[in-house]
């Protein structure tokens, strides 16, 4: 059986081969990867994450398929929020900010819509999933 780390490798190695496309369950949906920092140690860390688009700035969402706890990239991301993401062929410097009330609900509704299984996961989940805007630095 594959590890979570095998699994990210194998989509990171899709995501970079094919200019930012990937397949299987994640076959037409807008990938990006998300570089960070650990929190305590300091490691480059990579992350695999659908995104959705917003004007010029690009939105993921911490649901870690629907598990009671956050991710460790968002603890990462709040602790150094200033980071790089790959989109496409492109790498971009980002700072990142977690949205808040109207602006949080407008974006998490539409990712819902786009893609319901974020619904499931927000079910499953029990607790609000964060959403992190990222902005070109």
């Amino acid at each position: 059986m594959s590890t979570p780390t095998d699994f990210n490798t194998s989509i990171i190695e899709e995501f970079r081969a094919n200019a930012g496309r990937v397949g299987g369950p994640f076959d037409g949906a807008p990938m990006l990867i998300l570089h960070t920092r650990g929190a305590k140690s300091g490691q480059p860390r990579a992350n695999p994450l659908v995104y959705q688009p917003a004007g010029d700035a690009w939105v993921v969402f911490a649901s870690k398929a629907g598990s009671p706890t956050n991710p460790a990239w968002f603890h990462n991301l709040v602790a150094n929020p200033d980071i790089e993401i790959e989109v496409g062929a492109d790498t971009i410097p980002v700072r990142a900010r977690v949205a808040e009330g109207d602006e949080r609900e407008k974006i998490w509704t539409k990712q819902k819509q786009l893609m319901p299984g974020f619904a499931d996961y927000e079910a499953k989940a029990n607790r609000q999933i964060p959403v992190i805007v990222l902005e070109r630095r």
